[in-house]
């Protein structure tokens, strides 16, 4: 019988830790597929895998091949799944058992084509693991729980509740056939993840649990602030790959395409915000250029951003307030989000 779930474990020079992301999801035993994809390590991360692969032949595989990057290392995990449903967790996270086996549950009854979803919807947790700390991020305030719903039972999204490819266990079939392409070497292509397949999306289930375990911490981990600030050139690659390789404006469905707006904006308020913590003169004329750059080549999309409100659309007072008021604001509002919703 086909396996329920391929979970593909992206991994470079993970030896320490990617033993952690395995355990958690074993207990899943027969219903899941765990493909390891080494890309390219120069440690001993598939030694550790190869073990693994020897204890639990049924479970565990293991991919080798040159390196490409993060988002290169998912497309291949998804090339080689053969599960009905298909999700990523990174080699320094972990998931939750009894999560992961309700989510199990859930998915046995998709295997009636007529109760499948083309995307299970769960929790993330953000783990502060040396601080002692940890934040739930939910939905249950944007969508139904607990059964098949589609885009017209979509309410309002609340801010910083946004799908990110930890909460997103999609159809494998729909993923990979839904033109998704990562681009190698570089970061910030879990965006991408989430949004080519989401075009094709119909049928959603919000399973209310806490799944993912996001861990939070590491100095070289790519969603570290210094880290980001100095691969500004790959989240602007992103983004703009969001903003005009991602066919939005053809959505006829309002909400699906509202969501899709919506979730674009909140990677460009990134590189905005970046940008202008950076600081300098050069890299504030760079935002600046971005945004006519928008406004020149999605003018729709661009006046979906003036017309929203600002204080839940911040990209806005960019462009209608003065420079010397707009940009310290800016800069204010962007460490308080930062303290409030906790990224690093």
């Amino acid at each position: 019988m086909q396996k329920l779930l391929s979970v593909a474990i992206p991994c470079y020079n993970s030896q320490d830790y990617v033993n952690r992301a395995i355990e958690s999801i074993l207990p899943g035993e027969d219903r899941v597929e765990i493909i390891v994809v080494d890309d390219g390590s120069t440690d001993n991360t598939a030694g550790v895998a190869e073990e693994y692969v020897k204890k639990h032949p049924d479970i565990v595989r293991l991919v080798r091949k040159e390196n490409g990057g993060h988002g290169d290392a998912v497309m291949t995990g998804l090339m080689n799944a053969s599960g009905l449903y298909f999700r990523v967790v990174d080699s320094d996270d972990w998931l939750d058992k009894d999560s992961l086996l309700k989510l199990l549950d859930v998915l046995e009854e998709m295997r009636d084509p007529e109760k499948a979803a083309d995307l299970v919807i769960t929790n993330y947790v953000y783990e502060r693991v040396k601080e002692g700390r940890t934040r739930p991020m939910n939905y249950r305030k944007s969508i139904p729980s607990g059964r098949l719903f589609g885009w017209e039972e979509v309410g309002k999204w609340q801010a910083g509740s946004y799908l990110i490819m930890h909460s997103a266990t999609y159809r494998t079939e729909l993923a990979r056939n839904s033109g998704m392409k990562l681009p190698k070497h570089t970061f910030y292509v879990d965006h991408l993840f989430v949004s080519y397949p989401m075009l094709k999306v119909e049928k959603m289930y919000y399973l209310d649990v806490d799944l993912y375990r996001y861990f939070i911490g590491r100095e070289d981990q790519s969603v570290n602030e210094k880290v980001m600030l100095s691969r500004m050139d790959q989240q602007l690659k992103v983004n703009r790959i969001m903003l005009y390789e991602l066919d939005v404006d053809s959505i006829t469905n309002k909400a699906q395409k509202e969501y899709l707006y919506y979730y674009t904006e909140i990677v460009t308020q990134a590189s905005v915000s970046f940008l202008l913590r950076l600081g300098t003169k050069k890299d504030e004329e760079l935002m600046q250029s971005l945004l006519d750059e928008i406004q020149e080549k999605r003018p729709e999309y661009y006046e979906w951003l003036l017309q929203k409100p600002f204080y839940r659309h911040t990209v806005g007072p960019i462009r209608k307030l003065p420079h010397w008021f707009a940009y310290p604001l800016y800069r204010t509002c962007y460490l308080i989000a930062r303290k409030v919703f906790g990224f690093n």
